[in-house]
C-alpha cells in the first residue's frame, strides 16, 4: 500500500524539555491510523510538525518519498495536509460556502457557482447543509462537516482529526465516523487522535502509541485488544484502569426522588441511591440525564415531584440550597460551569464552602486557606506550578481534579458526576476513578453520568438507563453488556421503571 507521508526521527524541544525524541510515524493511502497516548505524550506536537506549525529540530518529513520543508500551515495545506482541530478554525460570521472557499473568494465572481460547489462537496459527505447558512447558526456536528469540506476543497489527501468527537453527541459522533470511513474509501489517509478507545477500535486500521515523546509501538488494530493498548499507554491493564476494589459497605438511603419532572422533557423520574453506592446513569445524549441531575442540584426548576435526603423531604430551589443540603455537582462542562478559569486554583478549590476559612469580619484567613488547598492538592495529586496560578493554566485532567477538590472541600453526602473524565487522558482517568471510589468508601452516595459504556461498567454498582426523559430500566454487573445497555437506551416503552430504579 502506498505511503502518503512519513515522519522519520522527529525531534522537538521547548526550553530544554524534549517533547519529541526521534519519533517515527507513517501513514498509508486509504487507511485510518490512530495516534494514541496520554496528555503530554507528544501527539499534538508531532501533528503540529506534520501540519507545518512547528519546525522539527531533527529528522524529516517525507511525502511520496520526497523530503519536505513546510514554511507554515498554509504551505502544508497546499501540499495536501489538513488538520481538523477540536476547536474549529472557522469564520463563524461568514456563510458555509464562504468558509469552504475562503482562500478563493477574492478571485470568485459567481456566488451562485460558489454555493453550488459547496453544496456538492457537502452532499458528497452525506449531509444536506445550506451553503448560504451562517456558520454560527450550525450545530457543532455540522460545523465539523464544513471543516472537512473546506479541507477537501484544497484537495487534502492527508487529514488529521484531533479529538473530533469530544464535544459531539453519540449520534453525531457515529455520523462523523461514517464520514471518516467514506474518506478512507476514497483513498484519503486519516490520522485519528482520541481518548475514546471504543471509537478507535471501530474505526482504525493501525494504531501507534506514544509515551513521553517517543513512539512505543505501531500495531495492526486487528492484532490487539483494548487491554493491550492501555498497557502500552500507561503500563496498566484495563482492569487496573479502574483501580483496586475498595471495601464499600452499603449504608442507608441518602437520596430518593419521586416522580421528579420539569413539566417538559423529564417525565416523572423516581430513583434511590444509598451511602457507599456508585450508581451510573446511562443513555444516549439528549435522553435527559443532565437535565435530571441539574434539577436535583437546583440549577433547573422542577415542575413537580419530591426530593428526599436521608428520608427527609427537601426543597432545592437553587444550587446554593443544594450545597447547603450536602449535594455537589461536577458538571458536564468544567470550563463553563465547574471553574472560574481566570481565578487562582486555590480560590476555585475552596469556593464551595468558605465558612471555615473566613474570620469574624468575613475576610479569608490566608494561612487556613493555604493549608486546606495544599491538603486537597496533595490528596487529589493536582499538578500545578503554583496554587496561585489561574485554573486555565492547568491540563484538562488537572482542571477536573480542581473541580473535584471543590466538592471534597464541601464535604457533602451526595456527589453527582456528569461526564467526569471527558477530554482527559487514560492516566488522569485512573486517578479520577480512584477518587470517586474513595468518596463512596467514605459513605457518600455517588451518581455518575457517562457516555462511555466501559466507564459505567468498570465503575458502577448498578446502572440506570434513561430514554426521552424516562427511566427504562437498570443493569447489574452480571448483566453489563453494550447490547443490553443500548437496548434500554433505545426502547420505545417504559416498563416498571420506578420499581427497577430503586432495586438493589
Amino acid at each position: 500500500m502506498e505511503t502518503l507521508v512519513e515522519l522519520i526521527g522527529i525531534r522537538k524541544s521547548f526550553g530544554g524539555v524534549h517533547a519529541l525524541k526521534g519519533v517515527d510515524f507513517a501513514l498509508r493511502r486509504g487507511e485510518v491510523h490512530a495516534l494514541l497516548g496520554e496528555n503530554g505524550a507528544g501527539k499534538s506536537t508531532l501533528m503540529r510538525v506534520l501540519g507545518g506549525e512547528y519546525a522539527a529540530e531533527g529528522g524529516c518529513v517525507k511525502m511520496a518519498g520526497n523530503e519536505q520543508q513546510f514554511r507554515g500551515p498554509v504551505d502544508a495545506l497546499d501540499k495536501g495536509i489538513a488538520i481538523i482541530h477540536q476547536e474549529m478554525a472557522l469564520a463563524t460570521d461568514l456563510t458555509v460556502a464562504e468558509n469552504i472557499f475562503l482562500s478563493e473568494i477574492p478571485s470568485v465572481i459567481s456566488w451562485r457557482d460558489l454555493n453550488r460547489r459547496a453544496a456538492k462537496l457537502i452532499a458528497s459527505l452525506g449531509f444536506s447543509i445550506s451553503p448560504s447558512a451562517v456558520v454560527s447558526d450550525l450545530s457543532l456536528a455540522h460545523q465539523q462537516v464544513v471543516e472537512i469540506a473546506k479541507a477537501l476543497s484544497r484537495n487534502a489527501n492527508v487529514m488529521v482529526f484531533d479529538e473530533p468527537t469530544a464535544v459531539l453527541s453519540v449520534q453525531d459522533a457515529e455520523r462523523l465516523l461514517g464520514i471518516i470511513r467514506t474518506l478512507r474509501d476514497r483513498g484519503v489517509g486519516v490520522i485519528y487522535i482520541s481518548h475514546r478507545l471504543d471509537e478507535v477500535f471501530r474505526i482504525a486500521d493501525r494504531i501507534t502509541v506514544m509515551k513521553d515523546g517517543a513512539s512505543v509501538a505501531t500495531v495492526e488494530r486487528k492484532d490487539v485488544e483494548i487491554d493491550d493498548v492501555i498497557r502500552m499507554m500507561v503500563g496498566r491493564s484495563l482492569k487496573a484502569l479502574f483501580g483496586e476494589d475498595i471495601d464499600r459497605p452499603i449504608g442507608e438511603e441518602v437520596l430518593r426522588i419521586e416522580k421528579l419532572s420539569d413539566g417538559g422533557r423529564i417525565g416523572g423520574v423516581s430513583l434511590s441511591i444509598k451511602a457507599g453506592e456508585i450508581v451510573g446513569l446511562g443513555g444516549l445524549v439528549g435522553a435527559g440525564r443532565t437535565e435530571l441531575v441539574r434539577m436535583i442540584f437546583g440549577a433547573e426548576k422542577a415542575h413537580s415531584g419530591m426530593i428526599f435526603l436521608h428520608g427527609r423531604q427537601v426543597h432545592i430551589n437553587n444550587p446554593r440550597a443544594a450545597v447547603k443540603a450536602g449535594i455537589g455537582l461536577v458538571p458536564e462542562s468544567r470550563k463553563e460551569q465547574g471553574l472560574v478559569l481566570d481565578f487562582p486554583i486555590r480560590v476555585n478549590a475552596t469556593m464551595s464552602r468558605l465558612d471555615p476559612l473566613v474570620n469574624l469580619f468575613g475576610f479569608v484567613r490566608r494561612a487556613a486557606e493555604t493549608e486546606t488547598v495544599e491538603n486537597l492538592a496533595s490528596r487529589l495529586r493536582i499538578k500545578a506550578g503554583s496554587l496561585n496560578d489561574p485554573a486555565s493554566s492547568l491540563s484538562g485532567g488537572n482542571q477536573q481534579k480542581v473541580v473535584l477538590a471543590k466538592w471534597f472541600h464541601a464535604d457533602g453526602d451526595l456527589l453527582i458526576f456528569d461526564e467526569p473524565t471527558r477530554g482527559v487522558d487514560v492516566g488522569a482517568k485512573t486517578e479520577i476513578y480512584s477518587l470517586i471510589k474513595s468518596l463512596a468508601a467514605e459513605g457518600r452516595a455517588v451518581l455518575v453520568i457517562s457516555s462511555e459504556h466501559i466507564e459505567l461498567f468498570g465503575l458502577c454498582d448498578r446502572i440506570l438507563v434513561m430514554r426521552e426523559g424516562e427511566l427504562t430500566g437498570s443493569l447489574h454487573p452480571e448483566d453489563y453488556t453494550e447490547e443490553k445497555l443500548l437496548k434500554l437506551a433505545m426502547v420505545n416503552t417504559v416498563s416498571q421503571a420506578e420499581a427497577i430504579a430503586t432495586s438493589n
